[in-house]
């Protein structure tokens, strides 16, 4: 009976929260920055301390009820306090009274135990260290050195104003983020995920290693609105890996398959989870601009990981698939069935395209697919009603932890900007790398990828986004590209081992070893710890340049995937010699990296490599 009251509590609170937002950008009510985002962090924290319990032994139990209902009279009151006091500060120039720190102070730590909860302990613990940094400075040696801040001062600045707590990311988390995860909880519940599948497995029938293709099809699809890799693999893997493993692939290359394909559906345009609408926001720039870069470098991904898929098929000896996991309808019935999730995601990309900010943009393909559904389905009734009201809530309740991980991270940029402990960071990786953009290039990848571990992926980039890429910035990459170079790492950081989210989840359900399912994930995905690098030094991989230059970044991006493909598994027409391992992702890597000279020798290499492979081939292939 409890269990149903929490239930039930959960619901309408989500409804409410969906709904406060939902109204908020589309201009029915209006309501100022600062209490928007103080009132989103208030009814956000409110509710993830009813959905997380503090501990998961505590789960049910009269402590966590007590300790929860205590953390949100704190979080309440304290929020309340601000909500009161915000236009006195703002309007006076910055002048506060005793009362502001103690709400601060409270506020500053209800984020830490809510991105503990939410997020986890590691988020919680790296926000502590950033946060200590102002009194611990005065004792630190070299560069790290500082004259140090107060305790109230910090807590101040981070509460009473836009540059800390209730910065960039919570606005993002208050506007575009919110509106996206309503919009992809009312696609699953109206059954885009089943349309997806069905779409999947038609496109590859007939194909080797066809399972394991509709797989990476359909993780992608699903994986652009999920806004989390592991999430992804729990939602999808339960269909697909069992597939994969009984065509024949073993339990942890299923696995892997299966994670690698999920963490790419973040990569991919037009919705990219939600860490790319914060990337807009932070570097100002058109959401449609973060979409043209991400293209040809999430096809590349894909690409990859199609070729993966096949020449391990080949390497296995999968010749068909023995199943079919389609019904009995054609690809016409499926896509005729499907014309609202087809219409919502035509008019979202239509009108972002057109200039329409994001949200208002997926106002619109909230609109049309709910408009859509009722019309094919001939009326509306209880049933429909009751799928658009779990759309809302779901999509409410899934941007909390999104939220405290944004709070988490606006207490990180603003310690970053008072203390000027960004710019140190700036000058380590500039004074390791002697000035070689190749090896700040590198350390930059080693910083993201040790940051991102054991964090989502919207997590993952706050921190990078305001502790290493400006760094990058500084040694004169542009903005843009420096953001999608950590945004990269964040999302591969979740099947890069020892702490790869993603793949842990994918190998419990594949009943594989989680650490092989991981090195097996990090290996397949091995092209995306090359592509940032490339698409830095050949900004055609980016869209940028000249037409000459983007077409000549698609033709030799594809052939270099191809080739690290070949090396990653080892066999192309049939399984390959070492040496030739060797051969293959020399060629690749000189494909990706798009100067003249590397592009025609690895093009060279790569056609004399597949002449000789196609001239040993048995006949029957």
């Amino acid at each position: 009976m409890r269990l149903l009251r929490k239930e039930k509590l959960l619901f309408w609170a989500g409804i409410g929260l969906g709904l406060y937002h939902l109204l908020i950008v589309s201009g029915v009510i209006t309501v100022s920055t600062m209490p928007m985002r103080l009132t989103h962090v208030m009814f956000a924290f409110s509710i993830l301390f009813i959905l997380k319990p503090a501990t998961p032994k505590l789960d049910g139990s009269a402590a966590n009820t007590m300790m929860s209902l205590g953390l949100i009279a704190a979080t309440i009151s304290a929020s309340w306090w601000m909500l009161t006091r915000w236009k006195a500060i703002a309007f006076s120039g910055g002048l506060t009274e005793i009362g502001d720190f103690y709400a601060g102070a409270v506020l500053v730590a209800v984020v830490f135990e809510a991105a503990r909860r939410g997020v986890g302990l590691i988020l919680a613990v790296i926000t502590l260290v950033f946060f200590s940094y102002p009194f611990l400075s005065p004792y630190l040696p070299g560069v790290l050195y500082g004259r140090g801040y107060g305790f109230e001062r910090i807590v101040l600045f981070l509460t009473t104003d836009t540059q800390g707590i209730y910065g960039i990311p919570v606005g993002v988390a208050a506007t575009y983020i919110i509106v996206f995860t309503i919009f992809g909880a009312l696609l699953s519940g109206l059954g885009a995920g089943d349309f997806f599948f069905q779409v999947s497995v038609r496109l590859t029938r007939g194909m080797r290693a066809a399972s394991a293709k509709s797989a990476v099809m359909f993780s992608a699809l699903i994986g652009m609105v999920s806004g989390s890799a592991a999430g992804n693999v729990a939602v999808t893997g339960v269909v697909t890996i069992p597939v994969m493993k009984r065509e024949g692939y073993a339990p942890h290359q299923a696995g892997a398959i299966e994670a690698v394909a999920s963490t790419g559906g973040q990569l991919m345009p037009p919705v990219m989870g939600a860490a790319a609408f914060i990337m807009a926001e932070i570097v100002g720039v058109p959401y449609t601009s973060v979409m043209a870069t991400a293209l040809l470098p999430a096809l590349l991904f894909f690409g990859s990981a199609f070729a993966v898929v096949h020449l391990q098929g080949i390497k296995n000896g999968i010749t068909a698939s023995p199943e079919n996991q389609a019904d009995g309808r054609s690809l016409g019935q499926v896509l005729l069935q499907g014309i609202p999730f087809m219409a919502a995601f035509g008019i979202l990309i239509a009108l972002m395209l057109k200039g329409y900010s994001p949200f208002k943009a997926s106002l619109w393909a909230m609109a049309v697919l709910i408009g859509s559904v009722i019309v094919q389905r001939r009326g509306i009734n209880r049933e429909l009603l009751g799928k658009i009201a779990n759309g809302v809530s779901e999509g409410g309740r899934s941007v909390v932890t999104i939220s405290a991980a944004c709070a988490a991270a606006g207490i990180i940029s603003g310690i970053l900007g008072i203390t000027g402990l960004g710019s140190k960071i700036a000058l380590l990786i500039d004074v390791a790398s002697n000035g070689s953009l190749f090896l700040a290039l590198f350390f930059t990848m080693i910083t993201s990828i040790i940051l991102g571990m054991g964090l989502p992926t919207t997590a993952a980039y706050l921190i990078l986004a305001t502790v290493v890429a400006p760094a990058l910035v500084k040694l004169g990459v542009p903005v843009l590209s420096a953001h999608f170079f950590v945004f990269y790492y964040g999302c591969i950081s979740t099947i890069t081992p020892p702490v790869a989210l993603a793949a842990y989840v994918a190998g419990g359900i594949a009943d594989a070893n989680i650490n092989k399912v991981g090195w097996t994930a990090a290996s397949y995905a091995v092209t995306s710890f090359v592509l940032p690098f490339a698409f830095i030094f050949g900004p055609g991989l980016v869209m940028q340049g000249t037409v000459l230059d983007i077409v000549a970044a698609w033709v030799t991006g594809f052939a270099g995937i191809a080739a690290i493909s070949i090396a990653v598994i080892g066999c192309l027409y049939q399984p390959i010699s070492p040496l030739l391992r060797i051969v293959a992702g020399a060629s690749g890597l000189a494909l990706l990296f798009q100067g003249p000279f590397t592009a025609l020798a690895g093009a060279a290499a790569f056609i004399a490599l597949i002449l000789f492979e196609k001239s040993r081939a048995p006949a029957q292939t």
